[in-house]
């Protein structure tokens, strides 16, 4: 399996944090800037229409020099997360299907501005979900209670959520020749490469392995070995775009 984790575009929060390093005034479920609108549409150009000369040597393969032929989508329940899958989900004629242990770090949530607290709020409802997103698959348990609906993700919770999510991408994927592409959050990422090059991760602030705005990292689960073709991958974006 050849598994490309893509984050989300650049989303209302991100760009209120860039802009006064401050999330006093965060939305628990933000949606997509106009730049991160047009990341995600450059993304999805770039893979779907990647198509260069066959590389000359397998070392020079793993750059998707020639094309990234994906066979499956995946994404989390957020709304930054659900509208990038959409554009890349649409330029690669892929149906997204909906991966709620994609999340981000914490789930739905927001600080209660008198004592600070993370308070864990509801998400959106199926029926948003079908009314907005009506080409997704959607897992099956989604009801009209809204998906969260439970108190802020500790640590621990997000620890075995990413070593599940290696899990069973392997128990689905390991062994085959498929080309996933997973659509989620940098904050999940950490946690994610952390299990996935089995890296003890003691507390949210242990390390930080950076991934901007709709980056591509390419991670090949081979027999016997787990390879990280490229990490943080953004030169299809002008710089500009670079978030």
């Amino acid at each position: 399996m050849q598994l490309y984790f893509v984050r989300h575009g650049q989303s209302y929060n991100n760009a209120l944090w860039d802009r006064a390093r401050d999330s006093t005034d965060r939305k628990e479920d933000p949606e997509l800037t106009d730049y991160g609108r047009r990341q995600a549409q450059i993304v999805a150009r770039f893979l779907a229409e990647h198509n260069g000369p066959p590389p000359t040597t397998g070392d020079a393969g793993v750059q998707n020099i020639d094309t990234f032929g994906l066979t499956h989508l995946y994404t989390s329940l957020m709304i930054r997360s659900m509208d990038t899958a959409s554009a890349i989900g649409q330029a690669l004629n892929l149906t997204p299907v909906v991966w709620e242990d994609l999340h981000e770090t914490g789930g739905i949530f927001l600080d209660d501005k008198e004592t600070g607290e993370r308070i864990g709020l509801p998400g959106k409802n199926r029926s948003y979900f079908e009314e907005n997103y009506s080409d997704f698959i959607l897992p099956d348990h989604l009801n009209e209670e809204g998906w969260w609906n439970r108190p802020f993700e500790p640590h621990d919770e997000r620890v075995l959520r990413a070593l599940r999510l290696r899990e069973t991408l392997q128990e689905r994927h390991g062994d085959s020749q498929d080309r996933v592409a997973v659509v989620s959050h940098g904050g999940f990422y950490n946690y994610f490469l952390a299990a996935v090059l089995q890296i003890p991760i003691l507390s949210p602030s242990s390390f930080w392995f950076s991934l901007n705005n709709i980056a591509i990292t390419r991670i090949d689960f081979e027999e016997g070995r787990t390879r990280i073709a490229y990490n943080n991958r953004v030169d299809f974006l002008p710089p500009a775009l670079v978030t």
